[in-house]
């Protein structure tokens, strides 16, 4: 075995044998670019299938996250002024300032909402205050956007005294 010794060589034969070298020891090889090719394409197979097959689930889920983000605001709204917004006032009382009575005393500047929501289905959540079960009630009124429904098409409600979500999941 012979091997070559860079300290003897004369200096303009050193920088081809390191660039040689670098260049074998750099890169990805081709299997190795495919093991990885592989790995993803199993990951992908095993999770596509899961979020991809369950789009109404996950807009069900986004209803229920809006409405417990809403729930909060409208709770911070309550702190500050000692009342729900009225169902005249609506929810755009947690982005402006209502001029409907009743005016509230202490409205934090900048509001408790930057945006009102829209359901997944593009329709606005539906606010009543007081309520039958509650001083509030939330709705969205499912896929069809259209009242009552089963599964995707139910109404989903959130407030306090609302026994439970209508619609989440249930088909």
């Amino acid at each position: 075995m012979h091997f070559l010794n860079l300290k003897t060589l004369p200096t303009e034969e050193k920088p081809a044998l390191e660039v040689r070298k670098r260049q074998r020891d750099s890169g990805v090889t081709l299997i190795e670019m495919m093991v990885v090719l592989v790995i993803i394409g199993i990951v992908a197979a095993l999770v596509v299938p899961n979020v991809i097959g369950r789009p109404d689930e996950a807009r069900v889920a986004v209803v229920a996250a809006d409405l417990r983000t809403v729930a909060a605001s409208l709770e911070m709204y309550r702190l500050d002024n000692r009342v729900y917004p009225s169902t005249a006032q609506g929810l755009s009382a947690l982005t402006e300032r209502p001029t409907v009575s009743p005016v509230p005393t202490n409205w934090m500047t900048g509001g408790y909402l930057p945006n009102l929501p829209q359901d997944p289905w593009g329709n606005p959540y539906i606010y009543e205050s007081p309520a039958d079960s509650g001083p509030y009630v939330l709705v969205s009124l499912g896929a069809d956007g259209a009242p009552g429904g089963s599964g995707v098409d139910a109404d989903i409600q959130h407030g306090p005294g609302v026994a439970k979500a209508l619609g989440s999941g249930g088909n």
